[in-house]
């Protein structure tokens, strides 16, 4: 019986486990996409005229075509740290807001679908060239950007916000209970 009021606690962290793996599965999916049909570095196809482009290019660096290959498995360790500590915060019932779980279910996914291509290849598939945006990116770079500035607004203006309210009440709620 507590096993399964366990797995109730945690439905919300399961189900953003489940959506993580859905952007690897875009991630990875898109990318076998692009690599097959531009086969070659540098070939580009016009998606929308004038912003964006499916430009094949691999990235031994960092995010956004910085850096060099020699970071390879730090980035794979680093993906591992900070998914292992995100994973670890998602099932902790403090932490279970919406938005805290879409974004780390954007960053865990975004991660592992670079670092399946770091692991696998030495490299990362990009794709996605935006006019406005010039480094050429990819699903799980743009899963990684997005959840990291949702984990930013969380704990920004989210986290602690209803600890907060608890502390202001607690006092008047105390003193209107010993009047009474």
């Amino acid at each position: 019986m507590k096993a399964k009021g366990s797995i109730r606690n945690h439905i919300g962290a399961i189900i953003a486990l489940l959506c993580a793996g859905i952007v690897v599965l875009i991630d990875q999916v898109s990318k076998a996409l692009i690599v097959d049909n531009l086969v070659t570095e540098g070939n580009s196809v016009t998606v929308i005229n004038g912003l964006l482009n499916f430009t094949l290019s691999y990235n031994d660096g960092m995010a956004f075509g910085l850096g060099s290959s020699v970071f390879r498995w730090v980035f794979v360790g680093i993906m591992v740290v900070v998914g292992g500590i995100l994973i670890y915060f998602m099932f902790n019932p403090k932490y279970n807001s919406p938005l805290f779980l879409s974004a780390a279910a954007l960053v865990i996914g975004g991660g592992i679908g670079n670092a399946i291509d770091r692991v696998l290849n030495g490299y990362v598939v990009d794709f996605l060239a935006l006019s406005f945006f010039p480094p050429i990116c990819n699903i799980a770079d743009y899963a990684i950007t997005i959840g990291t500035v949702l984990l930013l607004i969380y704990v920004l203006f989210v986290y602690g916000k209803n600890d907060k309210k608890q502390v202001v009440n607690e006092p008047v709620e105390f003193l209107a209970d010993k009047d009474e």
